[in-house]
């Protein structure tokens, strides 16, 4: 079970305004582009987006089911890749005016929930160091401290992609 936390300087709300648009899925979840709405309203349980998953010069269709929604706390996903699927479990706690994210992956079926060992998990741990950060920047550049002004969604994408 791969767990890691990022501190994320804006309350829980400014949080949950991103984790909530599905537009923004590809700008944090490392490795996917193209999202699009796949069934229901996202996040509500048993909603889904589709997007495409980069793996290395292929490209293949992946998509992600909300398991578990309780606002302002849980957020629980199943992600497809088409080999096998993972439990993402988003924790999201009030920390002063700042918000301690705390996600928790493991495999559920397929190659990794069988072969499921040190390795993998160091691979997690390397994938959620990349995301966390991803979705903090995002979080704090669209939600900017009060009297300032939020970058241009544009700026936003744009930046993601870079990195």
């Amino acid at each position: 079970m791969a767990v890691r936390h990022q501190l994320v300087e804006r309350e829980p709300a400014a949080v949950w305004n991103v984790l909530r648009d599905p537009s923004h899925y590809a700008d944090w979840v490392v490795g996917t582009s193209e999202t699009v709405p796949r069934a229901g309203r996202w996040p509500e349980v048993g909603s889904s987006l589709t997007y495409m998953i980069k793996l290395g010069p292929k490209s293949v269709e992946g998509f992600t089911v909300v398991r578990r929604f309780e606002h302002p706390r849980f957020l629980e996903l199943e992600a497809h890749t088409g080999i096998g699927t993972a439990r993402i479990a988003f924790d999201i706690r009030s920390w002063g005016e700042e918000t301690l994210l705390i996600v928790d992956e493991h495999p559920l079926r397929g190659p990794g929930g069988l072969l499921h060992n040190a390795v993998l998990e160091t691979l997690i741990q390397f994938r959620h160091r990349d995301m966390l950060g991803r979705l903090a920047r995002l979080v704090e550049r669209l939600n900017p401290p009060k009297g300032h002004v939020a970058a241009p969604p544009s700026a936003v994408t744009e930046e993601a992609s870079r990195e």
